[in-house]
């Protein structure tokens, strides 16, 4: 029970990014462990696949059912103050909460990590203007039934408020696991030949949200410095045509290194040269801060940030790497040139500065007492 209050986690099976269930559990169960002090409950649903929209739209339908059938029954006998909902997409998945919530008499709070419908459009997922519309009227409903929202990013707030109460809406952001944060490594790092000249390294999703494109294209165009390699550490959606474009036009200086463990990451990111945050050039992702922002900067490396709006406007404000446009491979080579033309000196400012940005507004200690208070507010209106 840490800072005195009690977490009960509903969530699903695990079975992202790979499309598949984890080793350990099964699509079908429904199961309670516990994890550091909070006690988990793991839903059934259908795996969302790799590659197919009805699997994807099937796995997160299955969560929804789930959880109205389940939730309830998983927290029958405990008292619920707050329902708390980490809204990554599908925004969908804040309807269980919702019935939770009427059940339970308690306050509902929904954390927006992604704005809905305008995602569905920028991922390609759905077009079409009558469904966009119909999502919107949803999530409009969904908004409505929050006690209180909290945005990512303050770039959220317009358009969050064009379907909510805007009185509701508090920017909170994210911050980073602790193991980013700690003052030092505890592994060695995995990934064989990173210390090896220049290396920038990409941690996360490689999916159609990240332009993979314009990092391959840029790596085409850095083929005449051989000191300087492209390190891609995870997968996603679209790992598998990365792969088959860099045996296509035989780059070297692009590895596929994979996923690997949170605790394995900050040995990963120190050992880098510069790490890399790409985004499409898509409207809604002017508004959006990647997570991954924060873990780069709590590591203390320079950021080469190749996005539009909010995520390159913090990397510039902390002075914490070099930004250029989204989708421009160009110019994001031109960027990852001059960064390996600097001094060692003049990366380790831009990385110290980062560190200090991340200290001043994303310390997870400082967001959590924060978010704390949110709640206690929010309770505490409910008696008046």
């Amino acid at each position: 029970m840490a800072k005195g209050v009690t977490v009960d986690v509903v969530t699903g099976q695990p079975n992202y990014p790979d499309g598949h269930v984890f080793d350990g559990y099964r699509a079908g169960a429904f199961t309670k462990h516990s994890w550091s002090d909070a006690t988990v409950y793991r839903l059934p649903l259908i795996p969302r696949g790799r590659g197919s929209a009805v699997q994807l739209i099937c796995n997160y339908l299955s969560f929804v059912l789930s959880g109205i059938l389940l939730a309830p029954f998983a927290l029958r006998r405990k008292r619920v103050d707050v329902v708390f909902v980490y809204a990554i997409s599908p925004i969908l998945q804040a309807i269980p909460a919702i019935v939770l919530k009427w059940i339970k008499g308690a306050k509902l709070v929904i954390w927006v990590q992604d704005l809905w419908p305008e995602s569905l459009e920028a991922t390609g997922f759905v077009r079409n203007r009558w469904i966009l519309a119909m999502v919107g009227v949803v999530v409009r409903w969904i908004y409505r039934q929050a006690d209180l929202i909290l945005v990512q990013s303050e770039a959220f707030v317009e358009p969050v408020a064009a379907l909510a109460d805007r009185k509701k809406i508090c920017y909170y952001p994210n911050s980073a696991d602790d193991v980013f944060s700690s003052s030092s490594v505890s592994e060695n790092c995995p990934i064989d030949g990173l210390n090896d000249g220049f290396s920038v390294v990409f941690a996360g999703n490689l999916g159609s949200a990240q332009s993979v494109e314009t990092i391959i294209e840029a790596a085409a165009l850095l083929q005449d410095a051989p000191d300087i390699r492209i390190f891609l550490v995870g997968d996603g959606s679209r790992a598998d045509w990365v792969h088959d474009e860099i045996q296509m036009r035989g780059l070297k200086n692009v590895v596929m290194a994979g996923r690997h463990s949170l605790e394995s990451m900050p040995a990963i990111l120190s050992g880098s040269g510069a790490l890399l945050v790409t985004l499409r050039d898509e409207p809604i992702f002017y508004h959006t801060v990647p997570s991954k922002v924060q873990a780069y900067l709590a590591m203390g490396r320079p950021i080469i940030a190749c996005v539009n709006g909010e995520g390159a406007r913090i990397i510039m404000e902390a002075d914490a790497g070099i930004s250029c446009p989204a989708e421009d491979a160009a110019s994001l080579a031109v960027a990852i040139k001059q960064l390996s033309n600097m001094t060692t000196e003049e990366r380790k400012r831009l990385g110290e500065n980062g560190q200090r940005y991340f200290q001043t507004h994303y310390d997870s200690g400082m967001l959590t007492q924060t978010l704390i208070s949110h709640f206690e507010n929010l309770i505490a209106s409910g008696r008046d």
